[in-house]
């Protein structure tokens, strides 16, 4: 006896990639990586990121970029990327792991460049008769010292080191949305809203995942949401200090459009 055999509507795996990215609290890779492997090994018609990000470190948004990206061409699933307040120096390297990028109209993208930010208390310091006593093997080993006027050859080595950051962060751009960005000055750490950023070629156009995904899939196609789980504290909010702390950093990266 032979039963009928219903098509089996097609599933969208959505990963959400939301706040700051750093290698602790927010996004990390070691937080994502299970959440991307099991979105990618649920053999998806496609994966969707959700991408809500002001940046954050250049090395874990590189890392989880490339596992995106690892995944996608392993098991050869089409990855779009929806950017809702923000895609934001690291959150932009995320949002273009995604072979295309939707955004709303007034979406945040860009910043594609590196910072260092500090404070410097050496006045403070003299007016209170303070003395720093620093003893180092290395002379460049107290670098950037807060407690010491700022000086000339500090700033030239981390624009040293930022040099080939920002140049890894091009070259992920480039790579990833090739000759689809405009002849444009697109990498001196600017921000772009919304159609902006479309008619830059930083975006292919404006849209979210719900129409979007059944525009490209079908009215039947179904979600899959996949997210970090909260623990039992913080389901009941009493881990207040971490929430807050997170808060903050989150507040003052996206005032600062991201690291």
């Amino acid at each position: 006896m032979r039963f009928p055999i219903f098509p089996r509507k097609p599933t969208v795996a959505v990963i959400r990639l939301n706040g700051a990215i750093t290698s602790g609290r927010g996004l990390s890779d070691a937080a994502t990586a299970p959440l991307i492997e099991r979105a990618f090994a649920k053999k998806p018609k496609a994966v969707a990121l959700l991408v809500n990000s002001p940046g954050g470190s250049p090395v874990q948004s590189s890392l989880i970029a490339a596992r995106i990206r690892r995944l996608a061409d392993q098991h050869r699933i089409p990855v779009h990327a929806f950017v809702e307040d923000m895609a934001a120096s690291g959150g932009y390297w995320l949002a273009c792991a995604g072979d295309d990028i939707w955004v709303d109209d007034s979406s945040i993208l860009g910043s594609i460049g590196v910072i260092f930010a500090s404070f410097g208390f050496p006045e403070l310091m003299a007016r209170q008769g303070i003395e720093r006593r620093v003893v180092t093997a290395g002379k460049s080993k107290s670098l950037a010292d807060p407690f010491l006027p700022q000086r000339p050859e500090d700033i030239e080595r981390l624009r040293a080191i930022q040099a080939p950051i920002h140049a890894a962060f091009i070259a992920h751009v480039k790579a990833r949305r090739g000759a689809r960005l405009a002849d444009h000055d697109l990498f001196n750490a600017d921000v772009w809203v919304g159609q902006q950023a479309v008619d830059l070629g930083l975006a292919d156009g404006i849209g979210h995942l719900v129409p979007k995904m059944k525009a490209l899939y079908g009215e039947k196609v179904r979600y899959q949401v996949f997210g970090p789980k909260k623990g039992l504290l913080s389901r009941f909010g009493l881990n207040l200090a971490e929430d807050m702390l997170q808060t903050i950093e989150e507040r003052l990266m996206r005032a600062g459009l991201g690291g």
